[in-house]
């Protein structure tokens, strides 16, 4: 579960300085790493030295930063033309050269003499196979691809992507530095187009063949498209503003691995040709063709969307969260898929299938489910790493930073149902995927709530907080970024919260017009006092761990950068225990807190007796004193 760390100020190579280089060395050097940029010449090196310092210019001007954190952030950054010098001593060399497979197997091959034996190599490329281009490197398992999204220095999105001999250790390390740069990242597997190209690009394609085949104006598509994915910029303005050279050539990659679909239709590659933007605005759009242009934008984007998770390419999850935080649709493929209904998106699919005879394929889960008579494609937010006797509960909903909906507090229900039914469990850790907790309750969703609906969803949550609190086995939650509203409400469920050393926990409902209603009010009263816990709410503003710590809410504050491995030690730790005596003396603290003294001592006694009836007691004893480790099994 935990990577090894890949820590600020420790130095990242950036090879090459164009447009993709510079805008990674500026998002690691604004991350605290040392950096060093290397490309062939003064003059390119000049150009990329330029454009960070313009974009650190925006944002001053946004007010964003000030001028002493820019200079900071370039005070980190060394700009050479000697390769040996860019990657010796890097923890991380990033590849951002020309997109050809010749040119990058050239710069690996000098790579892999002068960085580092521990370093991980990372490709940018968008098309190339990162398994091909891993062969004959020294080292593949520390091989893999990082996809930065343009503008690199701005897009949260980043696809981290694994080869087929890149390790483990090295994704999960490259995913923890994703968030570092403060990025979001997804997961993707090595194949054309990866996840969010293998659909966007022909999203784009598809615009241009609709157009030279005349099914609709420019200015119609272009509406179209804006409308369906909900974003600020249509089809071919796209394309204008990024470059139809990029849209043309992806396209050739696409149709290498998957066929004539993919090809770049006769209208693209000519507009590529003639070098001229597209004339959309000078056309008008035309209405009634709107529905004919919708049918088969959705029926492309569904069926290349179910097909990348039919290959295991990413997840339902990851394709979605690329849409909406990479491409800034208003949703993505599966949630519009699920408000479309399943068996009409499989009629668009089939339909716009039936136009290339069988070369395009439709995913059988997508028929699967439709005949099953679903009408939802269900996105899992809630995911449950088994690691022997730990199980990592994380909340992994990053682009709204683990806000809590409805859909997300039942499949926390349901995850914990499943551990207490899992043979072998000790401990159980709550954290968010990403360097967040949880923000709080999903205002969007609170906000179309009635007095009833409200009031429901706060009993919903109450139960799920008491399904924590009576877990059988010791329940950890790891705080990190932000424990917020129904958030810390969920932590404070927990046997006690570890908090990273830069969070911030508090309850703030009062400041949207509410109170909290998943029990934090009560609990924290119960933990800190009715006056500290007034403090808390009436005032509704977080407080840094330390504080907490010291009001008595959380149990340890650990140091930010060690805080996943330092919570994953403690819980090894508690799970080397009697397992049966920490259920039982959980159950007595508990219900004791409340009860009289003497009742609570009654309890206490009671359940002590009961453990010396247990195989864990002798094997505790006679491991004592037989000055071993005591091997316990929880009968």
């Amino acid at each position: 579960m935990v990577a090894p760390p890949l820590l600020p100020p420790a130095r990242v190579g950036v090879l090459g300085a164009g447009n993709m280089g510079s805008g990674i060395a500026q998002a690691c050097a604004q991350a605290g790493y040392t950096v060093r940029v290397r490309d062939v010449d003064e003059a390119s090196l000049a150009r990329g030295r330029a454009a960070i310092e313009k974009t650190l210019q925006g944002g001053i001007d946004r007010k964003k930063i000030t001028p002493s954190q820019r200079d900071q952030i370039l005070s980190r950054l060394q700009f050479t033309t000697d390769l040996r010098e860019a990657v010796e001593g890097a923890a991380l060399v990033v590849e951002a050269v020309f997109e050809e497979e010749a040119v990058k197997r050239a710069v690996f091959a000098e790579v892999g003499q002068h960085a580092p034996p521990e370093a991980i190599v990372a490709t940018n490329t968008s098309s190339l196979s990162v398994s091909a281009l891993a062969r004959g490197f020294p080292s593949p398992g520390r091989f893999a691809g990082l996809h930065f999204f343009y503008p690199a220095a701005i897009n949260k999105l980043l696809e981290v992507v694994g080869g087929t001999e890149t390790s483990p250790s090295t994704l999960n390390t490259l995913e923890r530095f994703a968030y570092r740069l403060r990025k979001i990242p997804i997961r993707t597997a090595d194949r054309a187009g990866f996840a969010v190209n293998r659909y966007f690009v022909p999203y784009l394609n598809e615009s241009a063949r609709m157009a030279g085949e005349k099914v609709a104006s420019l200015a119609t598509i272009e509406k179209v498209g804006r409308e369906t994915f909900g974003t600020a910029l249509g089809p071919f303005e796209l394309m204008n503003i990024t470059g139809i050279p990029i849209a043309h050539h992806s396209m050739g990659s696409l149709e290498a691995a998957f066929g004539a679909p993919y090809a770049a239709s006769p209208a693209l590659r000519a507009q590529f040709e003639k070098k001229q933007p597209w004339g959309w605005k000078e056309t008008t759009v035309e209405p009634e063709l709107e529905p004919a242009v919708r049918e088969r934008l959705l029926g492309l984007v569904f069926g290349i969307a179910a097909e990348l998770v039919e290959e295991h390419v990413a997840t339902p999850e990851a394709t979605d969260r690329g849409a909406t935080v990479g491409l800034r649709w208003a949703n993505g493929p599966f949630t519009l898929l699920s408000q479309e209904g399943v068996p009409s998106a499989l009629r668009k699919v089939e339909a716009y299938a039936a136009r290339w005879n069988g070369t395009f394929p439709v995913a059988p889960e997508l028929k699967r489910r439709a005949s099953s008579g679903e009408n939802r494609w269900p996105l899992r937010w809630v995911r449950v790493e088994r690691d022997g006797p730990l199980a990592w509960v994380l909340l992994d909903r990053p682009e709204a930073l683990n806000s809590l909906n409805s859909v997300l507090l039942g499949q926390l229900s349901d995850a914990f149902d499943e551990l207490a039914r899992a043979e072998g469990l000790r401990v159980v850790l709550l954290a968010g995927s990403s360097p967040v907790f949880a923000a709080g309750a999903d205002i969007a969703e609170m906000a179309r709530k009635d007095l009833l609906e409200g009031r429901e969803f706060g009993f919903v949550g109450q139960a799920l907080c008491r399904k924590i609190e009576e877990f059988p086995t010791p329940v950890i939650a790891l705080v990190e970024g932000y424990a917020l509203g129904g958030g810390l409400e969920l932590a404070l469920a927990c046997d006690f919260i570890v908090a990273a050393d830069d969070a911030k926990l508090g309850l703030p409902e009062a400041t949207v017009g509410i109170h909290p209603g998943f029990g934090g009010a009560s609990r924290l009263s119960r933990i800190i006092g009715r006056a500290a816990t007034k403090y808390l709410v009436y005032s509704a503003s977080p407080v840094p761990a330390t504080e907490a710590a010291r009001l008595g809410f959380v149990t340890l504050v650990v140091p930010r950068d060690t805080a996943r491995a330092d919570a994953e030690a403690l819980a090894r730790t508690i799970a080397s225990r009697a397992p049966l005596a920490l259920a039982w003396v959980k159950r007595v603290i508990n219900r004791g807190i409340d009860a009289p003294l003497d009742a609570a001592l009654r309890l206490e006694g009671e359940s002590a007796g009961y453990t010396f009836a247990t195989e864990d007691r002798t094997e505790g004893m006679r491991a004592f004193l037989e000055r071993r480790p005591p091997k316990f099994t929880g009968r």
